[in-house]
C-alpha cells in the first residue's frame, strides 16, 4: 500500500493505493496529483488574487474573461444545480459570505443591516452570468465561489488520472471530499466513517463500504456564530441572502461523481430536512441526513443510500 498526503485548498488531502508490479513509482504518481491541485488552485482559489476566478470577479460588472475550459464546466454545473434547487443554490453567494463574515473578506461575523443585504443582493444570482465561447462574462458585479464544488472536481480529475496510469485501487481525498474505487491490499473494501455529530461533542459512526463513488459531507456544525440565541451556520440560501435557519445539520452524499456528491451536498443542507429529502428520492441522490430534534440527533437515509452504501455497521 502506497500513500503520501499534503497542503491544500487551504486545508489538506491524501491519497492511498495499491501499488501492482510495471505501475508509475509513488514519486511520479505524487507529482502527477500535485500538478492537479496546484492547477485547481490556480483556477478556482478565492484566498488567491491571482486565481483566474478570482481576477473575474475583481471585474466589473459588463465584462467577460477567457476562462480555461474547466472553470466553464463548472459554471454549467453550477447553473444546473441553482436550477434544481429553485435558485437556493447559487456559486455567486461570496458577497453574501464576505458581509456575514464568513467569506475571504470577511470581516466580523455578525448579522448584517437590512440595508447593506439590499445592496449586496443586487450582486447576487446565476442570471448574472453567461457562456460566451470561451468567455465567462457578467452584466452586474458578481463574484464567483467554487468552494461547494471545487474540491470535488478535483477529487474527481484526480481519480481520473490514477486510473489513467493504470492505478485501480485506490482512495483519493481532498479537503474531506473523496473517492473509492477497487479494494484495500489485502482485499477488503475501502470503508469511510461518516460523523454524526452530537452535543455533548461525542462522535458515533456509520461505517461504509464505497467502490467507484465519491462521497461528501456538507455541515453547519464547524463553521458558525451566535447572536441573540439563533444559529448562523455559513451555509446560504441565495434566494433570501441569509443562513440556513433549519434543523438539518449535515448531508452527506454518494454519487458515481465526487464533484457532484459534493455540490448536491451542500444543495440539500441548503434545502433543509424535509426538501433535502424530497428532492434525494425524485432524484435517485443516495442521502445521508443528520436532523436536529429535542432529543439530540436523527438520521434519515434515502432508498439510493441504503442501495448504494454497501455493508454497513452502526
Amino acid at each position: 500500500m502506497e500513500s503520501f498526503g499534503g497542503p491544500t485548498m487551504g486545508s489538506t488531502y491524501s491519497i492511498k493505493y495499491v501499488r501492482h508490479a510495471g505501475d508509475a513509482d509513488s514519486a511520479q504518481v505524487r507529482s502527477e496529483v500535485e500538478g492537479i491541485l496546484a492547477e485547481v488552485d490556480q483556477q478556482l482559489s478565492t484566498y488567491r488574487n491571482d486565481s483566474d476566478i478570482e481576477r473575474f470577479n475583481a471585474l466589473p460588472a459588463n465584462s467577460c474573461q477567457t476562462m480555461p475550459a474547466s472553470v466553464l464546466e463548472l459554471i454549467r454545473v453550477g447553473e444546473l444545480l441553482s436550477a434544481q434547487s429553485e435558485g437556493s443554490y447559487d456559486l455567486t453567494v461570496e458577497p453574501l459570505m464576505n458581509l456575514w463574515g464568513f467569506g475571504p473578506q470577511g470581516r466580523e461575523e455578525k448579522v448584517p443591516d437590512a440595508a447593506a443585504l439590499v445592496e449586496v443582493m443586487q450582486r447576487v444570482g446565476r442570471q448574472h452570468l453567461r457562456i460566451n465561447g470561451d468567455q465567462l462574462c457578467k452584466d452586474a458585479a458578481v463574484e464567483v465561489d467554487f468552494n461547494s464544488i471545487a474540491a470535488g472536481y478535483a477529487v474527481d480529475t484526480i481519480a481520473a488520472r490514477l486510473d489513467a496510469m493504470g492505478i485501480h485501487d485506490y482512495l483519493a481525498e481532498a479537503t474531506g471530499e473523496l473517492k473509492a474505487k477497487g479494494k484495500k491490499l489485502d482485499g477488503s473494501p475501502w470503508r469511510i466513517a461518516l460523523e454524526e455529530p452530537r452535543d455533548d461533542q461525542q462522535i458515533a459512526e456509520r461505517i461504509i463500504d464505497v467502490d467507484g463513488y465519491g462521497v461528501s459531507t456538507s455541515g453547519d456544525y464547524r463553521n458558525y456564530f451566535l447572536q441573540d440565541g439563533r444559529r448562523y451556520s455559513h451555509t446560504f440560501d441565495a434566494r433570501t441572502g441569509a443562513p440556513v435557519l433549519h434543523d438539518l445539520a449535515s448531508v452527506t452524499v454518494i454519487h458515481p461523481s465526487a464533484l457532484m456528491a459534493d455540490g448536491l451536498s451542500t444543495l440539500l443542507l441548503i434545502l433543509g430536512p424535509e426538501r433535502a429529502m424530497d428532492y434525494a428520492e425524485k432524484h435517485d441522490i443516495g442521502a445521508f441526513l443528520v436532523i436536529r430534534a429535542d432529543t439530540g440527533f436523527v438520521i434519515r437515509t434515502s432508498p439510493a443510500f441504503e442501495r448504494l452504501s454497501g455493508k454497513k455497521t452502526d
